[in-house]
């Protein structure tokens, strides 16, 4: 367990709280890739499960690129592999989606449905597969189902003939099968009669129903899993991102450190008041844990929104080391919807959004912000920036999982045992020191004087120990100014 604390409201459950100060910022070690998650809507793939992609090629398998009928799964979860995350779990949402079928039948005098073919998943997709039966033109005594999608041949399932239970086994058991389920009706003759071509028909995605509460539902779902970057797909609803941000706010206070990625509608990012409604946003946002995408970008010969960019720009902050920046990044795009011009520019930096924009060559990020504007208490600009919230929610995780796997309920609360502990902290802030995530002088990890000095006001309990870190956080250069003297 873990979370945020305070002296008059400490936790009841065991776990490792941990307070982040403006004068005690704490990091961990750069380098390991994050990891992005989006909910999305699609035509193909598994409902309410999470799928974990990390190419293109899974990104087909999983969903397909098809995107008729409202499917925004390919484009979202494509935009987030360009930015280089470690992977992306897809989360498919439905309502009332069901699964194409189909039913063959035996070769008695009455034909009797004998075998049931369902698609493996549901959505329209499997409305466009067909199957043919027709004896095995090597082995008259077998039968070959033939499945089709449109008039691509897919697989061929080879069986005896004589029992419905050989044609089930053969599509069941086949591994290399993405696509279809059987189920034996009735045993009828065991001979399953020919057919020329059969249409799956009944197949639905369930798009259309598809509500707020189904993304706030999955939110909830997404608790179970480890992840660092949530975007959704292309939606700028406002009443949909108020409660992500509440969601944000609140798993990041019980120490799940989560970053959302949002933005606004294509026709806001192209408005002539496109950088009030952007600055907006980040005002009603104004939280550490939630990036404001302002701008939209061309790929591909199609413009997207900047919610739809949102999918990249997760996918660019989970690929980032966690010595590295955004700021100046380049992104893949050949340009932005709408080019903001060098006073709009401040006012996004200003006002907490996170901008692309063309510099004459190519698009690249203007500087890594999230959409934190007013401080609060405890809070300093470093909060502001991207890569030092990461860098603060990464130490909390990590020391949180250390502090679980080797010292809660193992380590007797002694000062032998205090001492092993601020020893193994402080070898994890020179690991930091060395990749360059905080300055090599000046971190320390001491007990708390608040609680350990000889005039505290207030005492430990025999099962709890309080720690003071300092550390330094570095930077990337984002401003070099110089002085050039003419002789």
């Amino acid at each position: 367990m873990g979370g945020n604390w305070s002296a008059t409201d400490k936790p009841v459950l065991p776990g490792f709280f941990l307070n982040f100060q403006a004068a005690a910022l704490n990091a961990i070690v750069p380098g390991s890739q994050g990891i992005v998650i989006v909910p999305v809507r699609a035509n193909w793939g598994p409902v309410g499960q999470f799928v974990e992609i990390a190419s293109e090629k899974e990104l087909v398998d999983a969903y397909t690129v098809d995107e008729t009928g409202g499917a925004t799964a390919y484009t979202s979860i494509r935009l987030a592999l360009l930015g280089a995350p470690q992977k992306v779990i897809g989360y498919r949402l439905a309502a009332s989606a069901a699964a194409a079928t189909i039913t063959l039948q035996d070769t008695t005098g009455s034909p009797v449905n004998v075998l049931k073919i369902d698609a493996k998943y549901p959505g329209s997709r499997g409305n466009t597969f067909k199957v043919t039966v027709a004896v095995n033109p090597i082995d008259s005594a077998k039968k070959d189902i033939k499945l089709f999608e449109g008039t691509t041949l897919l697989r061929t399932f080879t069986f005896t003939s004589g029992t419905v239970a050989a044609a089930v086994d053969a599509i069941n058991s086949d591994t290399s099968n993405q696509w279809i389920v059987a189920t034996k009706l009735v045993d009828g003759n065991g001979t399953l009669a020919n057919v020329s071509t059969q249409s799956f028909t009944g197949g639905t995605s369930g798009i259309a129903g598809i509500a707020n509460s189904d993304y706030t539902n999955a939110l909830a779902a997404f608790e179970t899993q480890t992840f660092h970057v949530l975007a959704l797909d292309g939606l700028s609803d406002s009443a949909l991102h108020t409660s992500v941000v509440a969601w944000v706010s609140r798993v990041r206070s019980e120490g799940k450190g989560i970053i959302a990625v949002l933005g606004g509608s294509a026709s806001d990012d192209i408005a002539s008041d496109a950088v009030s409604k952007a600055t907006t946003r980040s005002a009603t946002y104004n939280h550490e844990g939630i990036v404001n995408v302002g701008s939209g970008a061309k790929l591909d010969g199609v413009s997207l929104s900047s919610a739809q960019i949102s999918c990249f720009v997760a996918g660019l902050i989970a690929g980032k080391a966690l010595n590295q920046s955004t700021t100046y990044a380049i992104a893949p795009f050949v340009d932005v919807t709408r080019r903001w011009t060098r006073s709009e520019q401040e006012l996004a930096i200003k006002g907490g959004v996170f901008l692309l924009y063309h510099d004459g060559r190519q698009v690249k990020v203007l500087r890594g912000m999230n959409s934190l504007v007013t401080l609060r208490t405890g809070q300093s600009k470093l909060w502001k920036k991207i890569r030092s919230t990461r860098v603060m929610d990464a130490i909390n995780a990590d020391l949180q999982r250390t502090a679980e796997d080797s010292y809660i309920g193992k380590v007797n609360n002694t000062e032998e045992g205090r001492l092993a502990l601020i020893s193994a902290c402080k070898q994890y802030l020179q690991t930091l020191a060395s990749s360059g995530v905080i300055e090599q002088a000046g971190f320390n990890v001491i007990l708390d004087p608040n609680y350990y000095a000889t005039n505290a006001s207030q005492t430990p309990e025999p099962d709890q120990v309080f720690l003071q870190w300092t550390a330094k956080l570095t930077d990337t250069m984002e401003q070099i100014f110089g002085t050039f003297i003419v002789q």
